[in-house]
Formats: structure tokens, C-alpha cells, sequence
């Protein structure tokens, strides 16, 4: 048996990360009128260091945007904040235990694996149902990772975008959202 759903790709992949917050402040209601009036200063370095790895781009300007915040009562997106780092990569360590796990009950023909194995998964954000969303880490710049979705009931799907662009196009229904619920841009959405 294998576990892999399929691999879906955005029309055009945006890796500019202006680009990418600004596709999903266009497709959340409401998320722009939370948008910090600047860029808070989160420890990246510090963070990157400690995880052996440096993170993409469109996903830092988003933690450095927006709190922490639940989309449709569902995705949950937030990184580390200002004098967070340290507990958010441990969190991120914790997580990645669970994604070992994971991996290791999945039946894919290609098998997976937590980062910091070559191309490992790295996990970037959870629903509240218990999915995982992923960075496939790579030989690659961050910049060129994409995601793969975790789906709490076994099954494994990938979007050859970034994590932004995804969340972007799962609300705006650009994506078959393949084991997780149907979700809207009109959806709700609370900071945390």
C-alpha cells in the first residue's frame, strides 16, 4: 500500500516572500488589519543555529508580520516570537519526535524521513486535528523546500510551493485539500 495521495503545484510559485504574505493577506478577510506596523526582531540566527538550518524567507517575514494565529479553526501558523526562539525549537524538536514516528508507520514507496536526515521533514505548522505541515527540507536553498501534508488519518500529499504560497491557496480553494476539511477565505480566524 502506499500513503502517498498525489503531489499538487501552485499555477506559478511565489518566491518572492512579499509576494507570498501578501497572496494570503489577499485571501484571508480581515488578516491585514493584524499586521504588525513593523517587523518585530526574532532571533533567527539563534533559532537557525540551534536547528542546524536556515529557515525560508517567506516564513520568517510571516512570524515577523503576525502573532501567532488559527485559521478557520484550524491550521494553527506561528513561529518563534521575541524571546520565544529558545522554547520554539525545542517545541520544533518535540514535534519532530512525532513526525519520526510518522515516517516510520508510513508505507510510502519512497520512505521518508524527520529532518536533519538529508531532505528531511521539518514541521512548520499543525491543525487542530492532529495534521502536520512540513518543510521538505533539501540540498537546495530554503527558498526552493515545499511542503508535505501529514494527514492525521495516515495519508501523505505533497504541494510543490512554499509554506505561505500553501496556506494561501488551501483557503482560497486553489488546492484539493486532500484529507483536511474544505476551508474558505471568509473561514474565521483568530490571533493566538
Amino acid at each position: 500500500m502506499d500513503d502517498l495521495i498525489g503531489t499538487q503545484a501552485p499555477r506559478r510559485r511565489l518566491y518572492t516572500p512579499v509576494d507570498a504574505v501578501e497572496e494570503l493577506e489577499r485571501t484571508v478577510p480581515g488578516l491585514v488589519g493584524h499586521r504588525r506596523s513593523g517587523p518585530v526582531d526574532i532571533n533567527w540566527a539563534m533559532v537557525e543555529a540551534d536547528l542546524g538550518v536556515g529557515l525560508p524567507d517567506d516564513y520568517k517575514l510571516l512570524c515577523e508580520l503576525f502573532p501567532a494565529f488559527v485559521l478557520g479553526d484550524f491550521l494553527l501558523l506561528g513561529g518563534p516570537q521575541p524571546g520565544t526562539e529558545a522554547a520554539w525549537v525545542r517545541g520544533t524538536r518535540e514535534e519532530l519526535e512525532i513526525v519520526a514516528e510518522w515516517c516510520a508507520d508510513a508505507d510510502l514507496a519512497a520512505p521518508l524521513q524527520p529532518y536533519p536526515a538529508a531532505g528531511g521533514l521539518l514541521p512548520w505548522a499543525a491543525s487542530n486535528e492532529g495534521d502536520i505541515f512540513l518543510w521538505e527540507t533539501g540540498p537546495t536553498a530554503s527558498r526552493e523546500w515545499t511542503v508535505a501534508v501529514a494527514s492525521r488519518n495516515g495519508g501523505w500529499w505533497r504541494y510543490t510551493g512554499g509554506a505561505v504560497q500553501f496556506v494561501a491557496d488551501l483557503f482560497s480553494g486553489a488546492l484539493e485539500p486532500w484529507g483536511l476539511p474544505r476551508l474558505h477565505p471568509e473561514a474565521s480566524w483568530v490571533m493566538r
